[in-house]
């Protein structure tokens, strides 16, 4: 009977062993290695540097209030805004009250930043993305808010305009998602401008 028992437990450890090692660190090693050797910068966490320092992620928003610079998409993250620990949207669907408030509320603050804007305010600036996350905004959601950062940093209104041009993604090899900008990219580049009285 002990030789029974034996004879199945040595294979069984036998293959726990190899299959630990086959994936618990062959395969990961591998991986890993490839990320490194062909997308180092995505492997990497497709991060941002800025005048030497890491300004953020360009998969992960980050949270501007500013009137200076471009607002991203709310976050429905727990906690606070764009925590990556948390990615979750508010899975509240459209004729819930809630969201109807907190769209309105949300319209609300955008008019009272830019009192003189006339166009319907963009969705996606009063609704978070599924993740939370999103670290993008459409053209016509930074087209809306153009006036209010020029007049913010004193700068014209056409620059700021080629600006968003510059900073517009198209879409992923030209057939996947939609036309973007990074807000994190563009608040960047904003920030790299002198304005008209000599501060940044």
């Amino acid at each position: 009977m002990r030789k029974i028992v034996l004879a199945q437990i040595y294979p069984t450890f036998a293959a726990l062993i190899v299959f630990t090692v086959l994936t618990g660190l062959v395969y990961p090693g591998v991986v890993t290695a490839l990320a490194q050797l062909v997308f180092p910068h995505e492997a990497n966490g497709s991060l941002i540097v800025d005048k030497g320092h890491t300004a953020g992620s360009a998969l992960i928003g980050q949270w501007f209030s500013d009137s200076k610079y471009f607002w991203p998409r709310p976050s429905a993250t727990s906690s606070y805004p764009y925590n990556a620990a948390s990615s979750s949207g508010s899975n509240l669907g459209p004729t819930n009250p809630v969201l109807e408030e907190a769209v309105a509320t949300r319209i609300r603050a955008l008019r009272d930043a830019d009192p003189g804007s006339e166009p319907a305010v963009p969705a996606d600036l009063v609704t978070s993305s599924a993740s939370g996350l999103d670290p993008h905004i459409s053209p016509e959601a930074a087209a809306y808010q153009v006036a209010r950062v020029a007049h913010a940093r004193g700068l014209p209104v056409e620059e700021v305009q080629r600006l968003v041009q510059q900073y517009t993604e198209d879409r992923t090899w030209g057939v996947l998602g939609e036309r973007r900008v990074n807000v994190l990219r563009l608040n960047l580049a904003l920030d790299s401008i002198v304005m008209r009285d000599g501060s940044r």
